[in-house]
């Protein structure tokens, strides 16, 4: 029996300076891991911590039919891959409620005899880095440097967004009216 099979064993059996060494053993090589998987130091600190405390809960199930390392990683890679769906579910809901608040507005606004101009459908379907210039420029009047003050990015990104943004949006509106 190897090192880390008799630690692997003592720890299966409540001995906590087991469990102790095993995860010193593994934390960094877990860690790393997850650094590569994830891009991002603070995500992959949390996910090796809650990787560890599975590991802790479901020790008693490890059967070592493979390495420990390959069996935590095999826990960390599952914790990941349910983070990036937990993410996409939020991103969806965000979206659906974005919609829905959307809806509701243009309801209130055809309610009480204001027309919803299919320019502003047509800028809800932009990206908010491309709205939010056109938006301070043609509707607020500032002018390119003091959006790109605001936005805090370069005047010349500021022109890009709003020239592309309308053509986008001229194209967008006129694919509408052909309908």
């Amino acid at each position: 029996m190897t090192d880390e099979q008799q630690l692997v064993y003592q720890a299966q059996k409540g001995d906590n300076i087991a469990l102790s060494k095993l995860f010193q053993q593994h934390y960094s090589y877990i860690k790393k891991y997850l650094i590569k998987l994830t891009m991002n130091v603070q995500t992959a600190e949390d996910l090796t911590q809650e990787a560890l405390m599975r590991s802790m809960e479901k020790l008693h199930l490890y059967n070592g039919k493979s390495k420990f390392s390959s069996w935590l990683i095999t826990i960390a890679t599952r914790l990941y891959m349910d983070e990036l769906r937990k993410k996409k579910r939020e991103r969806n809901w965000q979206e659906q409620e974005h919609l829905q608040s959307v809806r509701i507005m243009q309801w209130q606004l055809t309610q009480s005899g204001v027309e919803w101009p299919d320019v502003l459908n047509a800028l809800h379907s932009m990206s908010s880095d491309i709205r939010i210039p056109i938006i301070l420029k043609h509707y607020y009047g500032y002018s390119q440097e003091e959006i790109a003050d605001m936005l805090d990015v370069p005047v010349g990104t500021v022109k890009s967004r709003i020239h592309n943004g309308l053509r986008n949006l001229r194209k967008e509106l006129n694919e509408h009216e052909e309908v």
